[in-house]
């Protein structure tokens, strides 16, 4: 996709799409009856960007409401966990991190067809390019800084004050979430990859032995997160549906990831002069990282890159499938198909540098 039409491409509403419309006068009865201060008339809008679960905009004449829904139709098991959004979004509302209020949660799925809940709507810039055009290199720069200072105070959170000791399991998260991760892919594999073979061999046989533990995002990226519509800062972090408690260095290497991917996979910065934008090297960022949650540095930087970029090929291998199913939510989804073998490509480049 062309870097000057992504931001225009993602951004804003559309019509509801035909696969993803519900009964809206039982969903303005259901809320009406449920959130004080929820009163009509309502309209419908449907986000762009997102392709896991179909993501609506309710517009009232007082404020406008987000809502979240398991798409509808077969799906994989454990994926599209918007209940765990839900909880998560609802525990971090008690503390100062940058969340939308969390209203409800609906499990009745004879209400609009699926699982879902109900969040407000923050009004601020939902930035779809890494290069971030149009401000000057001052404001990128500190934005970069925000996204690195909110990701070091998710992970140093006391998520066993806020109610979250059950959000994950304890222990051993990168071989629990390869084995996800693998059957996952496996499960909606489209065509037979050699890299992506080795990958589910070589990985379980190479985690490296130190444990933590913290409230992990999943998919922490500039285009899940609300910028002030002035400010350099984060008001809101969305998209939770991969959340757990699990190890930070797994988080924060794959939002690492972008300083390695080309501009033509998820516009990464590779080949981008970064510098001269003053968006922080691969370096600095992780410096300030380790500087915010204490640590001297980060150790097998390599296998958690090779990991993620193998994880965020079986996300999009997953959305080919549900294409191919039937129950993708974007319009885009089938463009994921020729970046699974490139992504697999180059997390052997990762595995290869440790031995692989």
């Amino acid at each position: 996709m062309a870097e000057a039409t992504r931001q225009e491409t993602f951004s804003g509403t559309k019509p509801v799409v035909e696969a993803h419309r519900f009964d809206e006068n039982r969903l303005f009865e259901y809320l009406s009856e449920r959130i004080d201060g929820f009163k009509g008339p309502m309209e419908v809008r449907q986000f762009k960007g997102g392709q896991s679960n179909p993501t609506y905009q309710l517009i009232t004449p007082d404020r406008k409401y987000v809502v979240r829904r398991k798409p509808p139709g077969k799906l994989l098991k454990s994926a599209h966990a918007v209940d765990r959004e839900y909880r998560v979004i609802k525990a971090l509302n008690n503390t100062d991190f940058p969340v939308p209020k969390a209203y409800l949660l609906c499990e009745d799925e004879d209400v609009i067809g699926s699982v879902f809940y109900v969040m407000e709507c923050v009004e601020g810039r939902v930035i779809w390019d890494l290069l971030i055009p149009g401000v000057t290199n001052a404001h990128r720069s500190a934005i970069y800084d925000a996204m690195n200072e909110t990701l070091a105070r998710l992970h140093t959170t006391n998520y066993s004050a806020l109610g979250l000791d059950d959000f994950g399991k304890p222990g051993s998260y990168f071989a629990r979430q390869i084995g996800r991760w693998s059957k996952q892919y496996t499960a909606s594999a489209t065509e037979e990859l050699a890299d992506m073979n080795r990958l589910m061999e070589w990985l379980p046989e190479n985690i490296p032995a130190n444990e933590e533990v913290s409230i992990v995002h999943g998919d922490y990226r500039l285009d899940n997160m609300v910028i002030h519509p002035t400010e350099p800062r984060v008001i809101a972090v969305l998209d939770w549906e991969l959340s757990t408690l699990g190890h930070p260095l797994a988080d924060f290497s794959y939002h690492m990831a972008q300083w390695h991917m080309p501009k033509d996979i998820f516009m990464g910065l590779v080949g981008q002069d970064i510098a001269a934008l003053g968006i922080p090297s691969h370096t600095q960022y992780v410096r300030a990282y380790c500087e915010r949650t204490g640590r001297d540095g980060i150790e097998h930087m390599d296998f958690y890159l090779a990991y993620n970029v193998f994880r965020l090929a079986c996300i999009l291998q997953g959305i080919v499938g549900r294409v191919r199913d039937g129950t993708a939510a974007s319009a885009h989804a089938a463009q994921n198909a020729i970046l699974v073998a490139p992504l697999a490509e180059l997390a052997m480049s990762f595995a290869r540098r440790v031995g692989a």
